[in-house]
């Protein structure tokens, strides 16, 4: 283990030239809990909101980033309007620890699947359309041939799953990169289009006409997912293209049921993934009294890809319901 810790440390770390020259860091005190709170305040940028995240006091928290200011003999953060930033010294150890905490989850992952003789754990991050027309027929198919995988999803919008892809807390996703991150931390395989649409209750007055226009939607009160996410932006977009005015009654939620809810027990409109709303929509459940609104125009949103980690290597669980899911995207655009 202190090999592996050495040779992380051994590269990339630019520290005051006579600070180890008979020592390493690990043998200077430097601590597993050490590697957590370096990694989670660049997360949080905020010692509060790191001491949370590691179920500690504040106060603690300070004193464990003093102590590794001690041990490294540099630098590591400074305090600004809003938080705390990492020095190029703290981003630096910020890069090798959480490499090393990465590798030692996936040693505990391996060591977990030898000891249960399971297939081992994936975990993976989707936006909508892809999870439902993608993601659950490669589930079955992995899971018939590899009954011992555990597999666990998340369905966010690409903003939160990029950054916990970086965060080393997903395999892989498929969504897109945002962009306000750089490119070059991924690696990314274009596999598909978001398709979307707009949904009403049953009985909602648009429905009436048969086919709706933009001109139509603006006296209506809508459901849109957080300011900056790519659906919204697309929506936005067309209406801002057609002249016509955004709408003015919005409630912003990232939440699907509680979306479902305000349509289906008022007349506003939601955009949502296609996918997702031929699967909802006459469901026998209250989330089936919802239907899809005719409309004059398309909604694409910006294509979606298998997206991974640069230079970080998947497991082989992980490897396998990846490939799975490339090859479902490929049957997919042969249909």
């Amino acid at each position: 283990m202190e090999k592996i810790y050495n040779d992380y440390f051994s590269e990339g770390i630019e520290i005051h030239s006579d600070n180890f020259r008979d020592d390493t860091l690990l043998k200077a005190g430097l601590k597993l809990n050490h590697l957590r709170m370096i990694v989670t305040i660049e997360d949080h940028g905020q010692i509060s909101a790191a001491a949370e995240s590691m179920n500690m006091s504040q106060p603690a928290a300070s004193r464990m980033l003093s102590e590794m200011e001690s041990i490294v003999k540099s630098p590591l953060y400074e305090r600004v309007a809003r938080g705390v930033v990492l020095t190029p010294f703290g981003l630096a150890l910020a890069k090798r620890a959480r490499k090393i905490l990465l590798e030692l989850r996936e040693a505990g992952r391996e060591l977990g699947a030898l000891r249960t003789g399971k297939g081992g754990s994936v975990f993976l991050g989707a936006v909508t359309a892809p999870a439902i027309s993608l993601v659950v027929p490669a589930i079955q198919r992995v899971t018939r041939t590899y009954p011992g995988i555990e597999i666990n999803i998340e369905v966010e919008n690409s903003n939160v799953l990029a950054r916990e892809l970086l965060a080393a807390r997903h395999d892989f996703i498929i969504s897109r990169i945002p962009d306000d991150l750089d490119p070059r931390l991924f690696t990314a395989h274009e596999i598909g289009v978001e398709k979307a649409c707009l949904v009403v209750r049953n009985g909602h007055p648009l429905l009436a006409k048969g086919v709706a226009g933009l001109h139509d939607l603006g006296g209506y009160d809508w459901v849109f997912q957080p300011p900056g996410t790519l659906l919204r932006r697309k929506v936005e977009d067309i209406f801002l293209a057609a002249g016509v005015p955004l709408p003015e009654n919005v409630v912003n939620t990232s939440s699907l049921l509680l979306t479902l809810a305000v349509v289906c027990k008022t007349d506003a409109i939601a955009p949502i993934a296609l996918d997702m709303a031929q699967f909802i929509c006459g469901q026998s459940s209250r989330a089936g009294e919802s239907c899809i609104l005719p409309i004059d125009f398309d909604i694409d949103v910006r294509p979606y890809s298998l997206i991974t980690a640069r230079e970080r290597a998947m497991p082989p669980s992980a490897r396998l319901l990846h490939d799975m899911i490339l090859e479902e995207s490929r049957n997919l655009s042969l249909a």
